[in-house]
Formats: C-alpha cells, structure tokens, sequence
C-alpha cells in the first residue's frame, strides 16, 4: 500500500522549503476498514468534544457507525445534520454554514469531522476555520478531489466564492464504505478526475502566456493520477476495490498538488470555469443541482472540442490579431505557438473523452444535463470571467474574438 505523504515527501525533495512544507497533514489511510482507526486517533491527540457533520443520507452510511465508535470510547459526540434547501439539495451557503457553526458553539467542540462528499467537506472546513478548531476528513464517496483543500467554495446571497478555510489534520478513507458508493458518484470522480487533461494544459499556457507561477513537481503529481485512473478504468467502473483505491488517492493526490503550489491552477481551468458558469445559471433558475464532476467531465469534452479547433487555425491569427491591436498576449501565443500546439495535442480529442465517460457510466452531452445550446454558448463566450486571475486559452481566444468585431 502506498503511503501518499511519504510519496509526496519524495516526488518534492528538490525543491525549495515552502513547497516541502505546505502539506501539514497528520496521515492519510486509505484502507479497508479505515474508519475504524479515527477514534484512537482522536484519542492520541487528546480531544474531547467531537462534532460530526453529515446530511441524512452519509449518515446512514457512515455517520452511525462512527457515531458509536467514538461514545464506546467515551468521547462526547454531537451530530449536526445538515437540512437541505427548497429544492431537496444540501448545499454549503449560509444557512448550512450557520446550522453548524452554532452546534459546535453549543456543544463546546475542539474538533470536526466531515462525514460525506464534497459539500459536507466544504461546510466543515469553514465551520472549523471559523471556530479555529482542526477538522478530520471521512470520505463516504470518491466523488471529488477537494477533501484535503483549504479553500470551501460557499454560497453567499446567491452567489459561489472560494473563500479562505481549513484542510483536514487527516483523512480515513474507507474502502468498503468508498466501494458502495452510488455509481453517478464514482463516475462523477473519474470524471473530476478527467478534466485534468484540460486544466493542465491552461495552466501551461497561462505560465508560458500569462507569466502564472508554475511548479513541474505539482503538474507531475497531477497528471500521473489522471493516468492511474484511465489506466484503471474498467476496475473503478466495477467498483473493485483496487480502482476505487486508485480513484479516491488519485483525487487526494490532486488535492495535495494544489497545497504544494498554494493555488487550484493544476486541477481548475476552462473546464471547471464552464461549470461554475452552468451552476449558477441552475441556482438563478432555482434548479437542483448536478454533480460537480458530471458537469466537468461534460465540460472537458466541450474545451477539448474548442481547444482542437483553435489548434487547428495556426498562428498568424493570433500574430495578426496582436500586431494589429498591439496586445501582447497575442504576440507571446503566435511566438510559443508549437510548444503550444503540443500541449493541446496531449488533450484527447472529445469522442475519446466520450468513450471513457460512457465507460464510467457518466453524462457525455449537455443534453444528459439539460444544459441548453444557448447556456453552452454564453458560457464558451463569458465563462473565462468566473476566474480573471486565471489567463486561459478561453479566455485568450474570447479576448482575440473581441478584438476582430
């Protein structure tokens, strides 16, 4: 079994003293029967007051179980159970944000520990950061790869910001908990996971266009787990315990790159931008929401069409666009033009995305996600806006069209 933090340790020994730093997990255990394990750990580290967080359903899979495990202990638990929204959803806004951080106040915690997907993650890195208490991570999907991240995209007024948390001090990922988990869920991760293809590429490009700060050992991290999971499609779609072990440390691994580089770029371009735009076009309309990863891996297919198709226009537009208009971005892609096109050839091209996504058992149209035609073209058009700190190709090309009308 591979240890992720010793891998980590290793792939950044080269590099300078803040990078080897900035993962300041305790452990990480990916195992069969790992949530048994969380319960001593709290005890080693002498806490007390436990709050548990979970919505009805990760509660019944996992929340119970860890429930009774920490009062055999003699640990005081309290379970916040998240109540979901109008539309049935529960979601990290206010409301949710609130329900929690007065349990904990209540009860007097000293630690949290998130049982369920993403959204539980997200309110108890926040709640824990608000509180300044540490907080325990126990996966009950491999669903996506920001349980170890420091930064909880929150619902304020109507409107999704990435604000400033807490990781988790350790993750327990339980495998037999991990391989029961829905198949949209699973394939939702795989898919998570795909969408690396493009966000690496716009992170090349914005550091070769853009000057953004790049770090080769957080790209090598990210693209190696990409590769782990298409190469272990077929057992992660079978919910084999060897693929989901492959998946749920492929999308920790991802999260662990973006703490070595202090920023989302390895895992987080075009694609993810198109996601957030259809998302919040769901929330304006008061429509449930979708799986992050279904909209991702449907979003990857859709740059990867683009991307390919820009690849294909050669450089002079770009160098006649830029002289034109004396804009330098323009003039750095016409001079960097074939590294570029070899980056955009590493992307597979969209009916290969397809093929792995149906093997999965995922959406591969925005029809599957009642995305209609008209959102798909405003977000191709206006999506780059969700992130004006990120200079991607969608963004370069949208400016390029603008300078031309």
């Amino acid at each position: 079994m591979v240890d992720l933090l010793e891998k980590i340790k290793k792939a950044t020994e080269g590099c300078e003293a803040s990078v080897r730093q900035a993962i300041d997990l305790d452990l990480i255990r990916i195992d069969s029967g790992a949530i048994q394990e969380v319960a001593s750990y709290l005890v080693g580290k002498s806490y007390r007051q436990v709050s548990i967080v979970a919505d009805s359903i990760t509660y019944q899979v996992a929340g119970a179980q860890l429930e009774a495990m920490l009062t055999s202990v003699d640990l005081c638990v309290h379970t916040t159970i998240i109540k979901p929204n109008a539309q049935g959803d529960v979601i990290a806004d206010e409301p949710a944000l609130i329900q929690h951080i007065i349990d904990i106040q209540r009860y007097t915690a000293d630690v949290v520990i998130a049982v369920g997907g993403g959204t539980i993650h997200d309110i108890a890195r926040y709640s824990a950061y608000s509180t300044r208490i540490p907080f325990v991570s126990v996966p009950t999907a491999p669903s996506v790869d920001g349980f170890n991240s420091k930064g909880a995209p929150i619902l304020i007024r109507g409107d999704k910001q990435t604000i400033a948390a807490v990781g988790p001090d350790a993750i327990f990922a339980d495998l037999d908990i991990l391989v029961k988990a829905p198949k949209a869920m699973i394939a939702a991760g795989f898919a998570d996971m795909l969408g690396k293809y493009t966000s690496l590429f716009d992170w090349k490009f914005g550091s070769i266009v853009g000057a953004e700060p790049y770090l080769q050992v957080a790209a090598d991290i990210t693209r190696t787990a990409l590769l782990q999971c298409v190469n272990q499609i077929d057992l992660i779609a079978l919910r084999q315990e060897e693929g989901i072990r492959t998946l749920i440390g492929a999308l920790i691994e991802s999260g662990l790159a973006m703490l070595l580089l202090g920023h989302s770029h390895p895992a987080s371009g075009a694609e993810h931008h198109l996601s957030h735009y259809w998302e919040m076009a769901y929330i304006r309309l008061g429509k449930r929401q979708l799986l992050h990863g279904a909209k991702v891996g449907v979003a990857c297919i859709q740059i990867s069409r683009l991307y390919h198709q820009i690849a294909s226009e050669g450089s002079e537009v770009w160098r006649n666009t830029a002289e034109k208009e004396s804009w330098a971005p323009g003039a750095r892609i016409a001079e960097h033009w074939d590294e570029l096109r070899l980056e955009i050839a590493n992307i597979p091209d969209p009916a290969t995305l397809s093929v792995l996504l149906e093997k999965i058992g995922g959406p591969t149209s925005i029809q599957e996600l009642s995305v209609s035609e008209e959102l798909l073209e405003s977000s191709l058009r206006e999506a780059h806006q969700v992130r004006l700190n990120r200079f991607t190709l969608l963004r370069a090309y949208n400016e390029r069209l603008n300078y031309e009308h």
